[in-house]
């Protein structure tokens, strides 16, 4: 099998390598596929804002906040942990780490229904490949020792799937994929 640092350079060269109209067109096509995500008015759904060459999410983010979902945004507190702040229209956003921009600490934190990941790669087995931090994976790890279990939605071009993805024993799979070819559950392996 490859090996994740190989697979991510790689899927990451070919999302970089999209001129940039081709992005904002794929991002929109992946707004209108949001369409299929079926939520209750209040649901909580973690998005995030793009950096370098991510899908923008500002579209699909505006569009499930027109159907009733409570918006969050993450946050870098520090190395280890992320929290998941509130956007609300008009409030400031400020750096919140690793070049993003997200809500300042007057904001509320919020555990979220539906957590949707950026990715470097992801499997039809729902193994992902984040950027190597383990971000995401302790905010899961988190948010389960409180109880909860967020659907796990990752988010990226379709063109970033793998034949596999190396996974490790701390590894949560994807329950769902968002990608411009629309929303597709992924197989959780048996």
């Amino acid at each position: 099998m490859t090996s994740k640092s190989s697979i991510r350079a790689e899927m990451l060269a070919r999302r970089n390598a999209l001129a940039p109209d081709i992005r904002i067109e794929m991002s929109l096509a992946m707004a209108d596929a949001a369409d299929e995500m079926a939520f209750d008015p209040g649901t909580i759904i973690a998005g995030y804002l793009p950096i370098r060459s991510e899908p923008d999410l500002r579209p699909l983010l505006a569009r499930l906040r027109h159907r009733g979902a409570r918006i969050c945004l993450p946050v870098v507190l520090d190395r280890e942990t992320i929290v998941f702040r509130e956007l609300v229209p008009g409030a400031e956003l400020i750096s919140t780490g690793f070049g993003t921009l997200g809500p300042g600490s007057e904001a509320q934190e919020l555990d979220p229904d539906v957590l949707m990941m950026p990715l470097s790669a992801f499997d039809a087995k729902g193994n992902r490949l984040g950027y190597g931090a383990g971000h995401y994976d302790r905010a899961i790890a988190r948010l389960r020792g409180k109880g909860l279990s967020p659907r796990l939605v990752g988010t990226a071009f379709g063109f970033q799937q793998a034949d596999a993805v190396p996974a490790e024993p701390h590894d949560v799979p994807l329950q769902m994929i968002l990608t411009e070819q629309g929303l597709r559950s992924l197989s959780q392996g048996v």
